[in-house]
């Protein structure tokens, strides 16, 4: 090991979505094992993500995951929620990081400096590296979630508000992995009320 400064990358996945957690990851990058083509995770495929995701967590140097289920979400708003998933990310990396970068324009509360950059999943490979794990991780959730309440459609949008979902918000009301504080949901619940 060097002396280089270690720098975690960290992004999130799952702000606007409808139901499920925010998930975020903290991505320490091998600067001696570069990664080739890391970009935003939205902008990749679903297939390149996969893949890109098995090497990030092969050739890290430290990777980790954080998240606050959708009761939080509730609880504390979905900025502070994201925050929150942020810094559990980064108490969860085996290695302390010397800084960190954050994709957007807040950083969460660490023990070590953090910069928050503006598009940084787009620009700084571990951020890319994060948003990638990120993505993957909250998609696979979604997936699971969709077996056990198949209604909604989650394999299909991953929570994100559709006009399949809101429409089987409409037809069946909310779940309990679904976030009560975001108006579609609890209008959905209003409703629901109402029709009983």
């Amino acid at each position: 090991m060097t002396d280089s400064i270690l720098i975690a990358g960290i992004d999130e996945a799952g702000r606007g979505p409808l139901a499920g957690p925010v998930v975020a990851a903290a991505v320490i990058l091998d600067p001696t094992r570069p990664i080739a083509g890391l970009a935003d995770s939205k902008t990749l495929s679903a297939t390149r993500r996969e893949q890109l995701a098995v090497e990030i967590r092969a050739n890290a140097l430290a990777w980790a995951l954080g998240r606050a289920e959708a009761a939080e979400i509730d609880q504390i708003n979905i900025l502070q929620a994201t925050l929150l998933a942020m810094e559990r990310a980064v108490s969860n990396l085996g290695i302390t990081p010397d800084s960190a970068l954050v994709d957007g324009n807040r950083c969460p509360a660490l023990t070590c400096p953090c910069q928050a950059i503006i598009k940084g999943d787009a620009t700084e490979p571990a951020i890319s590296a994060a948003s990638i794990l990120a993505k993957t991780a909250r998609d696979a959730e979604l997936r699971q979630l969709h077996e056990r309440y198949p209604q909604y459609g989650f394999a299909r949008h991953k929570g994100y508000p559709t006009a399949v979902h809101r429409e089987a918000l409409r037809r069946y009301g909310p779940c309990p992995e679904h976030r009560r504080s975001f108006a579609p949901v609890a209008a959905a619940r209003q409703a629901t009320v109402i029709e009983e």
